[in-house]
């Protein structure tokens, strides 16, 4: 009669760890490709690579004083637009994924301070 209050209790160890495992293991793989594939995204739209590839390269061909001037004016904008469209994205996401590791220690936390 011991066995089956034994294997219940293995089973719910089993299943916990199992749980944490996939939430954190699994969770924070899914969290990584997608902020990888987020950032991939946007340096389409950005080009932030590119921009400074063609810094000091005229803005649409113009090789005036003027056209060099501007091209390195307008590239530093958008170089700056870029870097701070990337910090707020990682920002938000970092914030994301630290309550996505303290979620379900809250809830652990919150039902032993209920009993």
């Amino acid at each position: 009669m011991d066995i089956a209050p034994v294997y219940l209790l293995r089973r719910l160890f089993y299943y916990l760890v199992n749980f944490f495992h996939h939430w954190y293991v699994h969770g924070s793989r899914n969290i990584g490709h997608y902020f990888l594939a987020l950032l991939e995204r946007l340096d389409k739209t950005l080009a932030i690579k590119i921009t400074f590839k063609y810094f000091f390269q005229p803005l649409y061909k113009d090789y005036t004083v003027i056209g060099r001037i501007f091209g390195v004016v307008f590239r530093s904008a958008r170089i700056l637009l870029g870097v701070g469209v990337y910090a707020v994205i990682g920002v938000a996401l970092l914030t994301f994924y630290l309550g996505w590791l303290a979620l379900p220690l809250l809830m652990i936390i919150s039902v032993f301070k209920k009993l």
